[in-house]
């Protein structure tokens, strides 16, 4: 009997599906109701934020994804949709990653 390849990545496998664990960074809206002068508006730029979560699927406009799940049935928590054009980058974490 073949014996399975362990994952080095870091993953769950909830009903018989193996979700991989990522780091995701991407920009998000920055916001100011406030005055400011050139200069300032200038040097407004949009947040770069980071995630890290199970990725649940994804497409060639979205990519969803779960940070919480149950351990007995099949039920997400902490679930995000991203647009994929936000997104600057994904990182597929190891076992040793932190």
């Amino acid at each position: 009997m073949k014996k399975k390849k362990k994952s080095k990545y870091k993953h769950v496998t909830i009903n018989k599906k193996r979700y991989f664990f990522y780091k995701i960074s991407w920009v998000d809206i920055t916001a100011d109701g406030g005055h400011a002068t050139a200069d300032e508006f200038d040097k407004f730029e949009c947040s770069k934020m980071v995630t890290f979560a199970y990725v649940y699927k994804r497409t060639k406009k979205f990519i969803w994804t779960f940070a919480s799940y149950d351990q007995k049935d099949e039920v997400y928590s902490d679930r995000n949709i991203f647009p994929t054009g936000v997104i600057t980058g994904m990182e597929r974490l190891n076992v040793e990653s932190r």
